[in-house]
């Protein structure tokens, strides 16, 4: 019990900014770590959605609501993940060789394509969270978690990731595709099924185009997946709402 509740901490310190009191690293936890990523998930969405809650009881503009809660997914991960989206945006944007994107990805310096994609996210984000889908927010973080704790238990770890060598057993995968699994089941009672699926199918495309095209899984793919997914999960959610139908 102790290893998963250091590693529960870890995953917490590791994957969210919210600040975690004390020193609870622990190399043998460090395989158990990944099986609490959905559950940082909905700790962001609920607090996500809390805001959006907020927003609405202070009245503000649409606008201005739609720029607080487009910037807080964000503020909240400290940029862990958006870091990976736009290191991958940059290997792949430059359209080169596999060593060559490869190097590219390892690059700490924002290229073009990275504040190319960084732009797309964040006026995507404003202008969809401006619009609605503010319903489905306690929801979004958790699929697009368990997306990326199942790519990276899943797929083949890109050599030099730090997943590489570590594969985790069947049990660990057995729970975390029964927290997507929940996930849906709870979408399906809360009227949230559009962003559900909407964050399952970005997930899927974005990790497929990224692993294939740098030929392996690491941390930089998952936050691409993970942005990626999100801003699906909110498309698909406000077109929904603009169809009338929810």
């Amino acid at each position: 019990m102790k290893r998963f509740l250091k590693a529960l901490a870890m995953c917490q310190s590791m994957f969210c900014a919210l600040p975690v009191l004390g020193n609870f690293w622990d190399e043998d936890a460090r395989p158990l770590m990944l099986l609490f990523l959905p559950l940082v998930g909905l700790e962001i969405g609920l607090l996500w959605q809390g805001l959006a809650w907020l927003c609405g009881v202070l009245g503000l503009p649409a606008l201005l609501s739609g720029l607080f809660l487009c910037l807080f997914p964000y503020l909240i991960t400290g940029g862990i993940h958006l870091d990976g989206y736009m290191d991958v945006a940059d290997a792949m944007g430059s359209c080169r060789d596999l060593e060559k994107r490869r190097a590219i990805l390892k690059d700490p310096h924002i290229g073009s394509f990275a504040a190319l994609a960084l732009g797309m996210a964040l006026l995507s984000g404003f202008a969809l969270l401006s619009q609605g889908g503010r319903g489905s927010l306690w929801l979004i973080p958790v699929v697009s978690r368990c997306g990326s704790a199942l790519a990276v238990t899943g797929l083949r770890p890109m050599s030099g990731s730090q997943y590489a060598g570590a594969r985790p057993p069947a049990w660990q995968k057995g729970i975390l595709w029964a927290a997507l699994a929940a996930a849906g089941i709870a979408a399906w009672f809360f009227g949230s099924v559009p962003a559900y699926f909407g964050g399952i199918v970005g997930y899927f495309l974005a990790a497929a185009w990224a692993y294939r095209g740098l030929d392996g899984m690491n941390g930089d793919v998952a936050g691409y997946a993970l942005t990626v997914s999100e801003l699906t999960a909110l498309a698909f959610a406000v077109c929904w709402e603009a169809v009338g139908w929810c």
